[in-house]
């Protein structure tokens, strides 16, 4: 079968520049749609199933194990943890236990009216051996707070959680929390992970603004040459008094990424929907295009090239216009799109434009130039030659 030349295909997008316009616009509009709901979905999942250290465990109440928040551990869990578990990781002496108090409570700034109660945020009560067990965490200004000084630590997207500019928690501001005011003492980031968007304090200072006698959990880390996952299991059967449950960080997070799965679908739902009112859109655009074309297509015909050599011809055009939109909505994406944080339910997040995203792009982009093209060209090329030359 003879082909048409690449450069007739190439040379005929230039016949009217206000239809490449059109095509390359279009189609990078329905590629970057398609891309930034990837990196949503991708910045999301990276977001939860990184939040979690590769050999802590959690000891969570018994019946709490989907959210943390809801749990009730005992003061002295920590304790006995310590000296009934063998294998617990230490430094210098120090054991990587950490006992921690979740809580999500309204934060007001200077940016909330007097009429505004704040916004909800997750405030974790710490103590300064979290900093050990959660290794991915990583003061970048300031200091850890003192305990009985209502000071605090705020996470690096914690003011996108708050819906406030990053100066109004800076070091040095004050915020209030339990009708309370405190003091930012220091910045901290934490890997990207769910933690970022969290404030920390003292735990015995949460406790007191929450009005509480137990924590909400146990985090310990440990040390996979002494011991295993199976040892902590079997410390909270062997202690049934406590009325604990032992889970993997990565598994409980892993656990929260499935609770959100809704979202994603609806975001992919919604993204699909769009693309394909804007891809039945271009339907029409190109058939319009070929249309004007028809006696074009008899001549070609007449002078020995097959439909399927035109039809070709015809896709290459499409493919060539949707690809630079295509490219340039990949450029955007890059440039503008990567680590923008958004905000949700549980904290923020920022959309991950990485080589999956992009290659999701690509195949969209190639794709609504294959199928946008193909069938307005079978349609056109139906007709018998002496009819395609008479066209107008």
């Amino acid at each position: 079968m003879r082909r048409l030349p690449l450069d007739y295909a190439v040379r005929n997008l230039g016949r009217s520049k206000t239809r490449l316009a059109l095509i390359v616009c279009g189609s990078g509009l329905l590629v970057l749609i398609i891309l930034a709901a990837a990196a949503f979905v991708r910045g999301m999942d990276q977001s939860l199933r990184a939040t979690g250290g590769e050999h802590n465990i959690i000891l969570l109440g018994a019946g709490s194990e989907e959210s943390v928040e809801r749990s009730e551990v005992d003061m002295g869990v920590a304790g006995t943890a310590t000296a009934s578990i063998h294998g617990i990781m230490e430094l210098g002496g120090v054991p990587f236990v950490s006992p921690e108090a979740h809580a999500m409570l309204p934060v007001r700034t200077a940016r909330h009216g007097p009429d505004n109660s704040g916004t909800l945020a997750t405030i974790r009560g710490v103590t300064p051996s979290a900093l050990l067990v959660h290794e991915e965490v990583a003061i970048l200004e300031g200091r850890f707070p003192i305990l009985g000084r209502d000071e605090v630590l705020v996470g690096s997207t914690a003011a996108i959680r708050l819906g406030i500019p990053g100066a109004m928690l800076a070091v040095g501001q004050h915020v209030e929390i339990g009708g309370r005011p405190w003091t930012i003492v220091g910045r901290f980031a934490a890997g990207g992970t769910m933690a970022e968007s969290e404030i920390w304090t003292g735990l015995n200072d949460l406790m007191e603004v929450t009005k509480r006698n137990s924590i909400s959990c146990v985090v310990i880390t440990l040390d996979q040459k002494l011991a295993e996952f199976e040892d902590v299991a079997v410390f909270t059967m062997m202690r049934p008094d406590l009325e604990l449950v032992a889970l993997r960080e990565m598994d409980y997070y892993g656990a929260l990424a499935s609770f959100f799965a809704p979202i994603r679908i609806v975001v992919w739902i919604t993204a699909g929907l769009i693309v394909l009112g804007g891809f039945l859109g271009g339907l029409n655009t190109m058939y319009a295009a070929f249309v004007s074309r028809v006696r074009e297509f008899g001549a070609l015909q007449a002078i020995g090239f097959r439909r399927r050599a035109i039809a070709l011809s015809l896709i290459q055009e499409s493919v060539v216009a949707t690809a630079a939109g295509t490219l340039i909505a990949c450029a955007i994406g890059v440039l503008f799109l990567d680590g923008i944080a958004v905000r949700f339910s549980m904290g923020a997040f920022g959309l991950v434009v990485d080589t999956s995203v992009l290659m999701l792009s690509l195949i969209v982009g190639f794709a609504l130039g294959l199928l946008g093209a193909l069938p307005p060209a079978l349609r056109c090329l139906r007709l018998p030659i002496p009819i395609a030359l008479k066209a107008i």
